[in-house]
């Protein structure tokens, strides 16, 4: 690319920040559109690839331009310990919405009501794309495309479909949320097509939430430990999910 700045600039408004190496890898492994990539040491970045990365080599090596590192460093809000950083087209809202519809479902949608924390949502996120899930899904304030979301997720919003919805625009299917008073999950199977809700960090779930729920479920914890952490929590739902039947994506 003749001038990676000037596009970079130009297209920054309306892109999705990929900050660092292991998220620009995991958006191309998942097809992600990147027009722009750059980089303050191409040589160690495709060293990188070399070792962990290979499969996409090729690609980083055509899309990565080298950049000093002072401008590198004022393009990102946050400079990566890898010094890469790329722009990438966003799914389309729509396309993402025909997938969270998609009927029947064999997985699972993660529905995270009114998060507070950027960075528990994006390694939710990591975490559905790890265990074959449709989706992830907010409810309230937080934008999941956020960069720091988009950074603990490691890139793999493009390996699911990731959309702030209300609570009355969630997927069909039964939902089933997690809740101290709700029946011990080991007892529970949970379908491929659940919709999976898990309350906000600090006060649980909402009111408009908890009455649309179909079940409430509650993970086993010892008595006087108060709660998990949210990302803790939802692996061990989508793990409880894939033990009892399902099964992440081949």
């Amino acid at each position: 690319m003749s001038d990676p700045v000037r596009a970079w600039h130009r297209l920054a408004g309306d892109s999705v920040l990929l900050d660092g190496f292991h998220v620009l890898k995991h958006a191309l492994r998942f097809g992600a559109e990147v027009p722009v990539a750059v980089t303050a040491d191409r040589h160690t970045a495709l060293a990188l690839a070399d070792e962990l990365a290979p499969d996409v080599r090729d690609t980083l090596d055509a899309l990565l331009n080298e950049v000093p590192r002072e401008t590198y460093a004022s393009l990102v809000p946050r400079p990566h310990p890898t010094a890469v950083a790329a722009l990438a087209v966003r799914p389309s809202r729509q396309a993402n919405l025909r997938a969270l519809a998609h009927s029947p479902r064999s997985a699972p949608v993660v529905v995270l009501d009114q998060p507070r924390n950027l960075g528990n949502a994006g390694a939710v996120i990591r975490l559905a794309a790890g265990f074959g899930a449709t989706g992830v899904v907010t409810t309230g304030t937080l934008d999941p495309w956020h960069p720091t979301v988009v950074r603990g997720g490691a890139g793999l919003h493009f390996a699911t479909a990731v959309e702030r919805l209300d609570v009355d625009e969630l997927p069909r299917g039964p939902l089933f949320a997690l809740d101290p008073e709700g029946e011990d999950i080991r007892g529970v199977k949970l379908p491929d097509d659940a919709v999976l809700a898990f309350g906000s960090e600090r006060s649980g779930l909402s009111a408009v939430l908890r009455a649309r729920t179909d079940h409430l479920v509650a993970l086993p914890m010892r008595p006087q430990v108060s709660s998990y952490n949210l990302a803790t929590s939802v692996a061990m739902t989508l793990y409880h999910w894939s033990a009892t039947g399902g099964a992440p994506a081949s």
